[in-house]
């Protein structure tokens, strides 16, 4: 299994739809800011600032993103999405899923 290490890590929880959606934010050795999380299955709708890589380390997910294609599109463990900045992205998350995003700068 990967692991990341020399983080710098913030400590509180980023917690989402009512507990549903789960991260921990933190800053690698190389200075990208990222979060690493776990999403219960469910609908969700999230909008972006920056734009960001979306890494679905296990689990299943669809997903919409706004401001590009029309088609949903499923993503498994071991793929990834990426979303432009400030746009939003609907995603259904069909099995527990974990995830790293990455803000792309």
């Amino acid at each position: 299994m990967p692991t990341i290490k020399n983080v710098e890590l913030t400590k509180k929880a980023n917690v989402y739809f009512e507990g549903k959606v789960t991260s921990r934010s933190f800053v690698d050795e190389n200075g990208v800011k990222k979060s690493l999380g776990i999403m219960m299955p469910g609908e969700y709708t999230f909008g972006t600032n920056e734009a960001e890589h979306m890494e679905i380390i296990s689990g299943k997910v669809e997903i919409l993103i706004a401001c590009g294609d029309s088609n949903w599109e499923t993503i498994n463990g071991g793929e990834y999405f990426e979303v432009p900045a400030n746009c939003s992205f609907e995603i259904k998350v069909l099995e527990i899923t974990d995830y790293c995003c990455t803000y792309l700068a």
